[in-house]
């Protein structure tokens, strides 16, 4: 028996658990709150994609004469191919059983049907891939061909990461959801009941706590709480996480308490306590935002003068209870940060509450979890890194920042380094000017492989109106800095931005070309600009020349339809912007005049073709910054002596170099390399090093700047 169980219904992601179940557990640990937690949506997965689940699926679907394409068809008379098939595939994508791959790979082993068709069209961007990567890319073809199927005949609101999303978008009224709950469960329906079932019997839980992160998620979250409150009316549910958190702030409908007791908002820890405690208490309880039914009216609940835990004492997000060693790993597109997400397990972890620039005028900044910005310590990140790699054994993490601070990403990186840890880690930034040379090499050297950042539009003029502090030189500066570290770069692309003209979406498409064709950035995602009722364009649509579709507010609240003065339909550029982005992402299309890409006549850009490689035109600076701390990341070199010279020969990882200077120097170097190496944990900044070596010698800077120095600072010498 446990107190509490906490699940994320489905679905979100085949590769790797949601986190808040992990972090709630893990801060329900520190109060000795007994909790169980499950992933729902991937029990239902491994469920259906076995044999028994797929013989069952094409049972059901022959006795309702469902078959009726030509798709489906197919994959039906494949059958006995698919249920013989699917558990070692599911195996192999699960790193159970890699010597498949090659089997895969012949094309004689899996079954084939529509998502083959544009293995053609593939060839030339998965060429290159290994034995093992192209076949994770073909069993995802042939799961997707399932996938297909089960749309086509079994369950039309299927998805491998969502399940009926269109009822959760832009759900003013509650009403639709409310129709498909009084219907008769779905084939996915009873499946995810049947194993709900079993662990409420198991369990035997007080309170159901549904994080619900998407508007994939919440139907699924309904009809579970619909079940327990018929067959276990005792027990109480509730519902938060990030769909309840941006959506359900104006929450006025009676009827979403026919199946929650309760909705909480905003950082979790507090009010799930605080409803444990009034769940086992006869006292009169207190909440903390937190929605329920009261007097047969929506009340909103915050009358806990308890302030909410600060991030130092939230514990270490813990996975147990989750099937780890079960998530399937899939390669769905050929792009490098795609894969990120969907091919491998993570760790998440989080280095800061909030975003510390919090001003972008796009984003939903005047909500708590964005604005109120609340750093962890590098130290105590690394408590938790080390503790999440003994009960997973992975050692990959995804911080999950809205945009991780440069400032402590430098201490991460050092506390990662002084410890010896080999870690893999990768997270979201702003393109921001901190992100210097010898920062990007310090992020490589821990373990960072990958950013992603939002360039959003490629034009100044609207990187001020976004709020964003960043310009276009600016990013590509940061992005190369990146690239020649070693750490890839994905940028999020935004068009249809209020007041963009079709001049500037032109203009920013070529900006992006320039970035592809220099290699500066290896993946981007375009995607259309969505007002939202909490951003500061939604907040003074008025201020950006949009006129919102201002609708009744009975259930969710967040995007919103609008107006924009400029009239033009900017939908009509999507095509032409992806299909650009996927053959800059593979480097090719760069000569295609832009026009090419689109079937309407769009202006010819005013960009200059040299502009971004312009921006990255050497600037030597021979400014010197005093507070900067020096950081050696060799080791210490080997001599030897000529005359009044001395060479050091110095041995990195990959490379090797030599520099030779006065023997004096030489040795007072050596010296100053031993105190301030990676591992020396009192810090040496240059003005420290001016002041000794001017004590000595004459003049620092010469020195500094002298071509010896300058070499060991390219390769090994940082100045963060």
């Amino acid at each position: 028996m446990k107190d509490i169980l906490i699940l994320t219904p489905p679905f979100t992601q085949l590769n790797t658990p949601y986190p808040a179940t992990a972090y709630l557990k893990g801060f329900l640990n520190t109060k000795s709150i007994s909790s169980f937690q499950m992933d729902l949506g991937m029990e239902v997965i491994l469920s259906i994609f076995s044999f028994e689940g797929l013989t069952q699926l094409f049972q059901f679907a022959e006795e309702n004469e469902t078959i009726t394409t030509a798709n489906a068809q197919r994959i039906f008379h494949l059958k006995a191919e698919y249920t013989k098939s699917i558990e070692p595939v599911v195996a192999f994508l699960q790193g159970k059983n890699q010597t498949l791959a090659r089997q895969i790979n012949s094309l004689n082993f899996l079954p084939q049907a529509s998502r083959f068709k544009t293995l053609e069209d593939l060839e030339w961007a998965f060429g290159n891939m290994g034995i093992q990567d192209q076949a994770k890319h073909l069993a995802t073809l042939y799961l997707e061909d399932i996938s297909d199927f089960i749309v086509d005949c079994v369950d039309e609101n299927f998805g491998f990461s969502r399940y009926a999303e269109k009822l959760g978008r832009s759900a003013n009224s509650f009403e639709a959801i409310h129709q498909s709950l009084t219907a008769d469960p779905t084939y996915i329906d009873l499946i995810t009941l049947n194993i709900l079932a079993k662990q409420i019997s198991t369990i035997q839980p007080k309170l159901v706590c549904f994080s619900v992160p998407f508007p994939g998620n919440l139907y699924s979250a309904f009809r579970c709480a619909q079940w327990i409150k018929k067959n276990y009316p005792t027990i109480k549910t509730a519902m938060g996480g990030g769909f309840p958190n941006t959506e359900l702030r104006s929450l006025k409908e009676k009827r979403v308490f026919d199946y929650f007791d309760f909705i909480t908002l905003d950082d979790g820890e507090l009010p799930i306590e605080l409803l444990h405690e009034s769940i086992r208490s006869d006292k009169p309880s207190r909440f903390k935002r937190t929605f329920l039914l009261q007097n047969g009216e929506v009340t909103y609940k915050n009358d806990s003068l308890l302030p909410d835990y600060n991030q130092a004492q939230v514990g270490t997000p813990d996975y147990s209870d989750l099937l780890l060693e079960q998530y399937i790993s899939v390669i769905e597109i050929a792009n490098p940060m795609h894969s990120l997400w969907t091919d491998g397990r993570w760790n998440k972890l989080t280095m800061a509450h909030g975003c510390y620039w919090a001003k972008c005028s796009f984003c939903d900044v005047s909500l708590d979890y964005i604005k109120l910005y609340e750093p962890v310590t590098a130290k105590l990140l690394v408590d938790r890194m080390q503790e999440m790699i003994d009960t997973t054994d992975e050692n990959g993490f995804h911080f999950v920042d809205e945009a991780a601070p440069p400032a402590l990403m430098r201490e991460l990186a050092l506390e990662i380094i002084r410890r010896n840890l080999a870690v893999t880690w990768w997270t979201n930034i702003r393109f921001e000017k901190s992100f210097t040379t010898d920062l990007c090499k310090l992020l490589a050297a821990s373990g960072c492989i990958a950013v992603s950042g939002g360039l959003e539009v490629a034009s100044d003029r609207l990187l001020k109106l976004i709020d964003k502090g960043t310009t276009v030189e600016q990013v590509a500066q940061v992005t190369q800095n990146l690239t020649e570290a070693g750490v890839m770069v994905h940028a999020y692309l935004m068009y249809g931005y209020p007041t963009q003209t079709a001049q500037e979406t032109t203009d920013s498409l070529e900006m992006v070309r320039q970035l592809f064709e220099l290699g500066i950035i290896q993946s981007g995602f375009w995607h259309q600009f969505a007002l939202t009722a909490h951003s500061p364009i939604g907040l003074n649509p008025e201020e950006y020349g949009i006129t919102p579709k201002l609708e009744k507010i009975e259930f969710a609240n967040n995007d919103v339809e609008f107006l924009d003065k400029t009239n033009i339909d900017h939908s009509k550029f999507n095509a032409g912007l992806k299909k650009s982005l996927y053959n800059y992402m593979h480097g090719v299309g760069f000569e295609l005049p832009l026009k090419d890409w689109f079937d309407f006549h769009i202006p010819s850009t005013t960009v200059k073709s040299t502009f971004i490689e312009t921006c990255l035109s050497p600037n030597f600076n021979m400014k010197l910054k005093p507070n900067s701390k020096v950081i050696f990341m060799g080791n210490i070199p080997s001599t030897s002596d000529k005359g009044k010279k001395k060479t050091l020969h110095f041995e990195l990882k990959t490379s090797s170099f030599s520099i030779t200077l006065e023997q004096l120097k030489a040795d007072w170097l050596l010296k100053k390399l031993n105190e301030v190496a990676v591992h020396q944990r009192k810090a040496c900044t240059v003005a420290m090093l001016k002041e000794d070596f001017e004590s000595k010698f004459e003049d620092f800077e010469p020195f500094w700047f002298s071509k010896p120095i300058q070499t060991l600072r390219a390769k090994a010498l940082l100045v963060l």
